[in-house]
């Protein structure tokens, strides 16, 4: 490759190595931060729970840095080393925008089955071993949008590159790809949302929906998969519809979901289930909770009455108290007058005569 005519970008690559993988806890495994041109990163596995059928990988900015004001434009590849046979180690490669409401970007590496099959080489003696290839050129020059399978040749590290021997390598490495490397066919497993849809030409609203629709795919490649065979007019109203839903569930409120929100709501989710293909079971709950709000909102109503009724009573009382105390104690007051008069005081009937004696 050091032959190449074409003009080479530059990485610097860090290599995960994970051993004893069937004792990690593969519901929240992540690599040690690491640094590449200034910035610090971590590596993610997708968590293995229940109902996860494929094995994903995700780039995060691992840096402190606030939920807004900043962006950084990467060109990366993340690969999964095959050990047994170089050529078949997976990379998937993309150039994203990474910032506060976007801190990670990956994607579905292969099927679980696959992966834990010793025999197919990403998994050996309970060992694999993960790459990211952090480009330090000038991206602004590189063109690549989507996350594509890449073959490697011979002359590639990804196929001879030694790894460290400790669980985590801390010093990245640096390799160069050039732009002649060869890419298999893609297969529909491999398709991603950029190889259906034409994105560069969607309206202002529908951009919106891009990257929870990407994110979407990347943990439940299915949504692809169904896709494949339908018409570009077919998967662009499928994809836009769970579109509108993903952004609904994103940034609304409770207080937003007022009668006509759910309403709209409703009837994008019972179009999407009878019509989209889609295996939307992942969804499904976080849908329902938006539309029992209705419900929700009309007891949180009656209930807000109620607390402002109560509040009403309790005021009402206190100034009832406050007069009932001044009461008393201007009850206090006259009695203890009164029981002053009555000192030497003779009470007579008001009501005998006068009188008079003739004698």
């Amino acid at each position: 490759m050091d032959n190449q005519k074409e003009t080479s970008t530059h990485f610097e690559t860090f290599t995960w190595r994970i051993e004893n993988f069937s004792k990690q806890k593969t519901k929240n495994l992540q690599s040690k931060a690491f640094r590449i041109a200034g910035y610090k990163w971590r590596i993610l596995l997708y968590p293995l729970r229940k109902n996860v059928d494929h094995f994903s990988l995700y780039l995060m900015v691992a840096d402190s840095l606030p939920a807004y004001g900043w962006s950084r434009n990467t060109y990366f590849k993340l690969a999964l080393v095959n050990q047994l046979d170089g050529n078949k180690s997976v990379v998937k490669e993309t150039h994203q925008k990474f910032n506060g409401g976007y801190r990670s970007w990956g994607s579905s590496f292969m099927n679980l089955s696959d992966f834990y099959d010793s025999k197919q080489g990403y998994l050996v003696n309970n060992t694999c071993i993960i790459e990211a290839h952090i480009c330090v050129s000038n991206v602004s020059a590189i063109q690549s949008t989507s996350f594509k399978k890449v073959t490697p040749t011979h002359d590639s590290e990804l196929g001879d590159q030694e790894t460290e021997t400790s669980e985590e390598s801390e010093t990245p490495s640096s390799s160069t790809y050039g732009s002649s490397q060869t890419e298999q066919e893609v297969q529909v497993s491999d398709l991603t949302l950029r190889d259906l849809l034409d994105l560069e030409n969607l309206g202002a609203e529908e951009e919106a929906f891009v990257p929870l629709l990407e994110e979407a795919c990347t943990w439940h490649p299915s949504l692809i998969r169904s896709q494949s065979k339908r018409t570009s007019r077919f998967k662009l109203w499928a994809f836009t519809s769970l579109g509108q839903v993903l952004h609904i569930l994103k940034t609304s409120k409770v207080k937003d979901m007022n009668e006509d929100a759910i309403n709209h709501l409703q009837s994008l989710w019972e179009e999407l289930v009878k019509a989209s293909g889609f295996d939307l079971a992942w969804l499904e709950p976080y849908v329902e909770s938006a539309l029992g709000l209705k419900e929700h909102l009309e007891r949180t109503v009656a209930v807000n009455k109620l607390k402002d009724k109560v509040v009403d009573v309790e005021i009402k009382m206190k100034k009832l108290r406050g007069e009932l105390a001044a009461a008393e104690a201007e009850f206090e007051s006259a009695r203890r007058d009164l029981a002053e008069a009555r000192k030497g005081f003779v009470e007579i009937d008001l009501n005998a005569e006068l009188g008079y004696a003739m004698f």
